[in-house]
């Protein structure tokens, strides 16, 4: 028996049109879209999207689920944390399983499927994180990449843990470039930052903000620099992941100019939210501690520059939550212990659509850099990223005009602090289907855990 679901009278809003359509869905995918008024569908489910938007589910290329950090882990599980992204409209995640030093990929990616499997309530892909290259884990990057696995993250920051030097960035490089995987970049220059981090606390400069100090924007821009010639020495692509200074943006805007393949992420925290909130008074700004940092807000203009440009072409979260309360407090009296990383899943959509009411980006940039450009990074489109027929029906109803304040108090994410407390945004997520199962309907959270299903991954679709 086919189930049959039709959503009507919204304005359909994908990549690249923006057209009043119905939707029809059959079971687990999109069947057709129709002018309104030229079809008699007959349908078990009407959805009255009337005044809304009807856009793909977001996909969030890059999260942190249950990731040990620093002596603790972060607070949401694969259950609540695609909980809480199916309610801010994200009907995807890749998620990062990690090799740890001394083990192989293989290891790592099946503790990540036995966290992930059963508990996910959308669908989920992971990356793998390489932190200990040699001969071995090259031989496993061209299976992982067979399966479905086509992208690995680098380190150039956090040495003792997940850093790789040049060498050993070099050759998994080579190997991404006979493989097709596509290298993911942390680029920050971690040896001369540790140096940095080591001074400050000497000098008894042990408060949060003293983490944006020493983490400097230009140890990104270096780091960034770095990456891009070693992938050009390589032949390979590179994607840069949480950009987050304007001097990094150079970088990859002068490597695209020169024809290369890379390519550029940044978060809505860096676009939102600045060093003001890593001073904020007490040990408050700890709420705030991420790696890259946040940086002065004049740096925000040249992000959402790069937006526009396309030298940079995705916004993901990296959510990576820890509890105020008992896992960032780990860090009183040394900035350097306090866990890094910012919850954000659940408002990655809205803070972008605040971006469109605000002139930003267009709508069509919007579910471009959210939905449809990361799904065609990681391999994934036209699966996920778009509303066509053939694509599986992960819808969103979004409501425009809703006004809303983001808050702890109302946020499904499982941490005690909102990153944007208090914050008023325009626009707010109405109905959610995932697989053409409803997950939120009308801002009730209707799925399950164990309904996500894993995604294996075809390789980089900008690079065939």
């Amino acid at each position: 028996m086919t189930r049959r679901t039709a959503i009507c009278g919204g304005l359909v809003i994908t990549a690249s049109d923006e057209i009043h359509a119905d939707v029809l869905i059959e079971d687990t995918r999109i069947a057709a879209l129709a002018v309104p008024g030229t079809h008699s569908w007959s349908a078990d489910r009407t959805i009255d999207a009337t005044g809304k938007y009807v856009i793909p589910g977001g996909v969030d290329a890059h999260t942190h689920m249950e990731l040990p950090f620093g002596g603790t882990f972060a607070s949401d599980t694969f259950e609540t944390g695609t909980r809480a992204a199916a309610g801010g409209g994200t009907t995807t995640i890749v998620d990062f399983a990690v090799q740890s030093v001394g083990h192989t990929l293989r290891e790592g990616l099946d503790a990540w499927h036995a966290k992930a499997e059963g508990n996910c309530a959308i669908d989920y892909a992971f990356h793998m994180i390489v932190s200990d290259v040699n001969q071995e884990t090259l031989k496993e990057m061209d299976l992982l990449v067979e399966e479905g696995v086509t992208s690995f993250k680098q380190f150039m920051a956090y040495p003792g843990v997940f850093y790789s030097d040049d060498g050993q960035i070099l050759r998994a490089m080579q190997r991404s470039a006979d493989n097709g995987g596509l290298i993911m970049m942390h680029a920050e220059n971690g040896i001369a930052i540790d140096v940095l981090v080591e001074q400050a606390l000497a000098r008894g400069e042990t408060d949060p903000r003293y983490h944006g100090e020493v983490r400097k924007a230009l140890l990104e821009a270096e780091a960034t620099h770095r990456a891009i010639r070693l992938a050009q020495v390589a032949g390979a692509p590179l994607y840069v992941v949480h950009v987050s200074a304007m001097e990094a943006v150079a970088e990859l805007a002068r490597a695209r100019d020169e024809g290369l393949h890379v390519f550029g992420e940044t978060c809505p925290q860096y676009l939102f939210l600045s060093t003001d909130n890593l001073a904020e008074p007490g040990f408050e700004g700890a709420k705030y501690v991420c790696s890259t940092p946040l940086r002065p807000r004049e740096h925000q203009a040249h992000l959402w520059k790069g937006l526009r440009t396309n030298d940079l072409q995705v916004v993901s979260t990296d959510h990576c939550p820890f509890c105020f309360t008992g896992q960032k407090e780990l860090g009183r009296g040394d900035f350097s212990r306090i866990p890094n990383g910012l919850p954000g899943v659940e408002n990655r959509m809205d803070l972008l659509h605040q971006a469109v009411v605000d002139g930003h980006i267009s709508r069509r940039r919007w579910i471009e850099i959210a939905c449809a450009t990361p799904a065609r990074m990681f391999g994934m489109y036209p699966k996920k990223g778009t509303i066509a027929p053939g694509a599986d029906a992960d819808v969103v109803l979004y409501d425009p005009h809703a006004e809303q304040v983001l808050s702890a108090e109302t946020h499904h994410m499982n941490v005690d602090y909102s990153a944007y407390e208090g914050r008023r945004v325009t626009g707010r997520v109405e109905t959610v289907l995932s697989r053409g199962e409803l997950v939120i309907d009308r801002r009730e959270y209707t799925g399950r855990a164990g309904h996500g299903a894993y995604i294996p991954r075809s390789t980089c679709q900008y690079l065939h």
